[in-house]
């Protein structure tokens, strides 16, 4: 390449730069963009059911035109009428950017405060369309997970970050701007909220009303908090999950060798359990019924082979079994035919769990068996009660399959995605002797509540704000070094705990799990989180890395009130309580996050669940090291706290152990009360 044309790539790339900032800055252009061809290519939403009056559908266009200039509406009413009786939502794919949006270097984006531009890069990597699941529906995981409800909040929003000083911080409800406050260094650049409704309005056809109105929106747990890290962010929780069921179910510590794990869903989330079960070192099944969820994960890596024949399925897994292969395969089609299939031809399930968006049933979360994919969607629009029929039939179908093979032996456990919650409800056998609990437990009451939770171990992850590969493989390699260094001298109560997560981050590079931003998770408690965080913030420091933006799940010890999932191991009655949650999102933002979330409805379906996160930028300065030190211990210790209030013996001993190491903490220990005192 001669100097004309290093010159001539240099200015074409400070050209584009120039006019992608020109585009973020101008937020809703005044001029009417050409409308958008709807591409037929990208994984669109279905279709929500129809749900407006003939008022209310007015409204929903008054509240869509409110964006725009009066001069504009004629038009536009039109064109967003269509798209809500087309679609059951206004979306504004005219509005959409030409730009493509994926994660840039935290350089390349507009602005006056380093803390937005971060901000900015963790909206496009949520909308990248390697990330996304529905990206021109701006939904990155789940089914109905927004990051906004239309085009006009995502354009406002980015305009307003690339104009906020450190003096501001911007106000989102469900999705909308409210707008930039007047505020200070130390607050939040942002504070979220979605779906936070009055209670006796948290129904699901209430979340189909708000949503279509465009006043509410469901931002699942990382969607709308701007923390998604495409399917990685599940894969290790998945894979801790998968190895302890394993622990559970072996005899003499054979490991997962040949045994066989099935389930079902290859979305967002649940797209990283193929790639645990490899991890993990088993056999995977995982149905999923749309081809390009199937065929997503299969390009990406995510799941080796896909078979849509159940006979060549059962050969294959039968090959499988006997040559105690690490191999995951995807069916495309039917959970329930799989596992009938299975119990037909004999093949013995050692792990069984299930991850389709059971929290969003009657929108596409779960498909009837035995209709097509295409005939479901329009069911689903055209005839949502026999849909609703058609998904009742298909649970209790499912449940009455699993049964079978759990009475033959398999270890069958919910994945917190409602499962047991919605075939309860469509009369499934599915509950206990006592008809109040359910037969299975949930994986966080069996595994991930007393083995990790309990202890303060949760989702800690990270995203190199460089975009830089070497930059990750440095923190890689510093995270290493000092769980370690930390596994020297820690309780033997969580040794097991530490070398899971040592011998994650040594594979994590050769597992290939970046999609997306060059981002990492690992699970680790507060001193870990703590420590891992202050390597990093010094490493920025002398100028060896760049900047870092910490984040975790709402998935984690203290964020979440899920009864049926993250806090269904809690059994003092609390659990349908909250007030962990809000806790949890008030201390986390005045001790020093960069951005605070709380939502309604994320990862067990509207109404069912409250759960908060945070964003914080590392950025070398001693200020980040006192926020991070006050901040990461308040986020782990907020639900070790309450967990030991409940009892939990791991978390009385965990909170005992961070008593000793903080004199400032003092947490009233519960007393233990002899059965035989209540024995009346």
């Amino acid at each position: 390449m001669n100097k004309t044309q290093i010159a001539s790539d240099t200015i074409s790339d400070t050209d584009t730069r120039s006019l992608f900032h020109e585009q973020i800055r101008q937020g809703i252009p005044a001029i009417l963009p050409e409308p958008k061809t709807y591409d037929t290519a990208i994984n669109h939403a279905p279709k929500r059911k129809e749900i407006l009056s003939p008022d209310e559908k007015k409204l929903a266009l008054r509240n869509a035109l409110r964006y725009f200039p009066a001069d504009q509406h004629a038009i536009l009413a039109k064109e967003f009428l269509a798209e809500l009786e087309t679609y059951g939502r206004i979306y504004m794919y005219r509005f959409r950017p030409d730009y493509k949006i994926f994660a840039r270097p935290i350089s390349e984006y507009p602005g006056k405060c380093e803390q937005a531009k971060a901000i900015m890069l963790m909206i496009q990597n949520n909308l990248d369309y390697a990330v996304a699941q529905h990206p021109h529906e701006l939904i990155t995981y789940g089914g109905n997970g927004a990051v906004f409800q239309n085009w006009a909040q995502y354009l406002l929003v980015m305009k307003y970050l690339s104009e906020m000083t450190e003096e501001q911080t911007l106000v989102m409800y469900s999705g909308h701007p409210m707008g930039l406050f007047p505020s200070h260094a130390e607050a939040p650049r942002v504070v979220v909220t979605n779906g936070m409704v009055i209670p006796n309005y948290s129904k699901p056809d209430d979340w189909e009303k708000f949503n279509a109105l465009g006043v509410s929106q469901y931002g699942q747990m990382t969607a709308g908090s701007y923390m998604y890290i495409g399917p990685q962010g599940i894969v290790h929780g998945t894979t801790i999950t998968v190895l302890n069921g394993g622990r559970k179910i072996s005899k003499n510590g054979e490991g997962l060798a040949g045994k066989l794990f099935v389930t079902s869903g290859l979305g967002g989330m649940s797209g990283a359990q193929p790639k645990a079960g490899n991890i993990a070192g088993c056999i995977t099944v995982c149905a999923e019924v749309n081809p390009k969820a199937v065929q997503t994960r299969h390009s990406q890596g995510w799941v080796d082979e896909v078979l849509t024949d159940l006979d060549k399925l059962t050969v294959r897994v039968q090959q499988a079994k006997a040559q105690k292969e690490t191999v995951s395969i995807a069916y495309q089609g039917n959970i329930v035919d799989v596992w009938e299939k299975f119990d037909t031809e004999n093949i013995y399930i050692d792990l069984g769990s299930d991850q389709t968006s059971l929290h969003n049933p009657w929108a596409g979360g779960y498909y009837p068996v035995g209709i097509s994919l295409e005939e479901a969607n329009t069911m689903m629009a055209d005839k949502p009660e026999l849909f609703k029929e058609k998904i009742q039939e298909t649970l209790r179908r499912h449940a009455a399959a699993i049964n079978k093979h759990t009475a033959k032996g398999t270890y069958f456990f919910d994945y917190g995605n409602a499962f047991l919650l919605e075939a309860s409800r469509a009369g499934a056998d599915v509950f206990a002797p006592n008809k109040i609990d359910f037969k299975y437990s949930s994986y966080v009451q069996d595994i991930m509540g007393p083995m990790c939770f309990d202890y303060g171990f949760g989702p800690f992850r990270w995203v190199c704000a460089s975009g830089k590969p070497e930059d990750l493989a440095k923190t890689d390699a510093i995270a290493c070094a000092v769980l370690e260094e930390m596994s020297k001298t820690a309780p033997v109560e969580i040794q097991q705990q530490m070398q899971d997560n040592i011998q994650w981050i040594k594979g994590a590079q050769e597992n290939k799990l970046v999609v997306g931003s060059q981002a990492r998770i690992l699970y680790a408690d507060a001193e870990g989180r703590i420590n891992i965080a202050r390597a990093f913030n010094e490493a920025i420091e002398k100028g060896e890395i760049g900047y870092i933006i910490l984040g975790r799940d709402h998935h984690d010890v203290s964020g979440t009130d899920s009864p049926y999932r993250e806090t269904s191991n809690i059994y003092d009655g609390s659990r349908f309580t909250a007030d962990m949650a809000i806790q949890n999102v008030i201390g986390d933002s005045f001790r020093g996050a960069t951005w605070v979330s709380i939502h309604n409805g994320g990862g067990v379906g509207w109404g069912e669940v409250i759960n908060g996160g945070f964003g914080m930028v590392l950025d070398g300065t001693k200020a980040a090291s006192r926020r991070l030190e006050s901040m990461l211990f308040w986020d782990v210790n907020n639900g070790i706290a309450r967990r030991s209030w409940a009892r939990n013996d791991e978390a009385i001993f965990a909170i005992k152990r961070a008593m000793e190491t903080q004199p400032l903490l003092k947490v009233t220990i519960p007393t233990i009360v002899d059965d035989a005192i209540l024995d009346f």
